[in-house]
């Protein structure tokens, strides 16, 4: 389930690593986490290069474009006993962002949307963690755009766990959610002649993650 942990795509990001996030407990029962992962307690890594932290956004109505951050480090303690306590932490580089087109990979990065230079990161702090169903969680966080910050749910799927012909553990998970970005002053837009929007304010987060855990420090 919640895989983050620090990670480093193709090229750092020229910062510090974010410190360790802190998480609040929800409240109310909570339901039996699988015994199996109990044994999965600990710290992980994101493998980058089988992991995708992306966005798709309807465009002109008929049509979807969808992008990723190439940059990226993160997080993660994942609880296998209590999922509750399990915390991520992501942070994106902005300037980072790719969608196959040049032209609009600038236009992305510039005033009119992230702004890269002068907002270089996008950040995700979980609060809590709370188990929805057989291997489905939802983490709550704060989502942090252009220096506006707001909350989130993401849906987490847990896929399952493995050890690779190296003898590296192996975990997966997959995780949405979807954001208004005219809420994080993302309020660019152009309006098309038959009605409605050239940029759709909706944008669906995805985080495909593939995890590597981290061996305990002595």
């Amino acid at each position: 389930m919640n895989l983050f942990s620090r990670s480093t795509a193709r090229r750092a990001i020229a910062s510090a690593a974010p410190a360790a996030p802190t998480t609040r407990a929800t409240s109310g029962a909570v339901a039996l986490p699988d015994p199996g992962l109990a044994a999965l307690t600990g710290e992980w890594i994101v493998d980058p290069a089988h992991s995708r932290i992306g966005f798709s956004v309807r465009h002109a109505m008929v049509s979807t474009v969808r992008g990723a951050f190439t940059e990226f480090e993160s997080r993660l303690y994942f609880d296998g006993r209590d999922p509750r306590r399990s915390r991520a932490e992501v942070l994106l580089s902005t300037a980072s962002v790719q969608t196959g087109v040049e032209q609009r990979d600038d236009h992305l990065m510039g005033r009119d949307f992230l702004d890269a230079r002068a907002f270089p990161h996008i950040r995700f702090i979980s609060t809590a963690v709370e188990t929805a169903g057989p291997d489905v969680y939802r983490m709550a966080g704060d989502l942090t755009i252009r220096d506006v910050t707001r909350p989130v749910v993401l849906e987490l799927t847990y896929i399952g766990h493995v050890t690779d012909p190296f003898g590296y553990q192996r975990a997966g998970f997959d995780g949405t959610t979807t954001i208004n970005r005219s809420e994080w002053g993302l309020t660019y837009n152009a309006r098309l002649a038959e009605g409605g929007a050239l940029v759709s304010e909706k944008v669906r987060l995805q985080f495909d993650i593939a995890a590597i855990r981290t061996a305990p420090t002595a």
